[in-house]
């Protein structure tokens, strides 16, 4: 009886190098086939009816837009089915719609895409005169909207060099409760190009706050909102303008009186 052959396990060692070449090759083309298939497969799965988007919920802030603005402005942008919507590119549709600051989209089984959403608060109209229609929001983003959406109408209006609203907006925080003490509201605030600070009360009376650091200009409004009384009550009359740009003191300017200078009060208020 004849006994059958074994083969050694390094016997495929010994095939030709091109042989084995050519094995692997078939091998990884093999592989590579059945995964396009696959993927062809799943692509096909993934547009069919069933994985239609069925329906789009829209949650979080929506004070100022309703959910039919909201779909009208943002549904022709958007494109595929339930697995092949673009996310990233959805959230782009939301956030392009007025008053939208930030928008999160998500898919929710079987067919619903969920998209949270955020609208902006305005704080203050931008007042550059080439960006008519302009707010700026609490995180001092400068954004664009219908002003006539607007509740408030004593927005306080900024106007500066471009990207300065955060700047702006931290000054207008420190100032605003500085002007209340003087029974006074923030008409506008404005920063030059040079860096210089005015403001305009809602009486009509501009100050001149100069330039420096927030700091520096926080402390001379201070001084000047602690002695302007002094000096005010002598006359009765309305304050028009103030200069705080001088190292000693300040200029004052009251309706219907033109002041000389004078030793500055007690607190160092100075010049009216």
């Amino acid at each position: 009886m004849r006994s059958a052959t074994m083969l050694h396990p390094r016997a495929s060692a010994a095939l030709p190098m091109d042989v084995r070449l050519m094995n692997s090759t078939a091998t990884l083309l093999f592989t590579l086939v059945a995964l396009g298939l696959v993927a062809l497969a799943l692509s096909w799965a993934a547009r069919l009816p069933a994985f239609a988007i069925r329906s789009i919920r829209i949650e979080g802030d929506v004070a100022r837009n309703s959910v039919s603005t909201i779909r009208a402005n943002a549904l022709p942008k958007l494109a595929g089915s339930f697995f092949t919507i673009d996310l990233r590119q959805a959230q782009r549709a939301f956030e392009s719609v007025p008053w939208v600051r930030k928008a999160v989209v998500r898919r929710e089984w079987p067919g619903r895409i969920v998209v949270q959403l955020e609208e902006y608060r305005p704080v203050a109209q931008w007042g550059q005169d080439d960006e008519a229609g302009k707010l700026v929001s609490g995180f001092g983003e400068v954004f664009d909207a219908n002003l006539g959406d607007v509740e408030d109408e004593h927005l306080p209006t900024l106007q500066g060099p471009e990207a300065s609203a955060p700047q702006m907006l931290a000054m207008l925080r420190r100032l605003a409760p500085i002007c209340a003490r003087l029974d006074a509201r923030i008409e506008s605030l404005t920063l030059s190009a040079r860096g210089s600070w005015r403001v305009e009360l809602d009486s009509g009376a501009e100050i001149e706050l100069g330039r420096g650091s927030e700091g520096e200009v926080i402390a001379r409004t201070e001084r000047f909102a602690g002695t302007l009384t002094q000096v005010s009550s002598r006359y009765r009359r309305p304050l028009e303008h103030a200069d705080l740009r001088h190292n000693d003191g300040y200029a004052l300017r009251l309706k219907g009186i033109t002041t000389g200078t004078v030793a500055a009060p007690a607190a160092q208020a100075g010049k009216h």
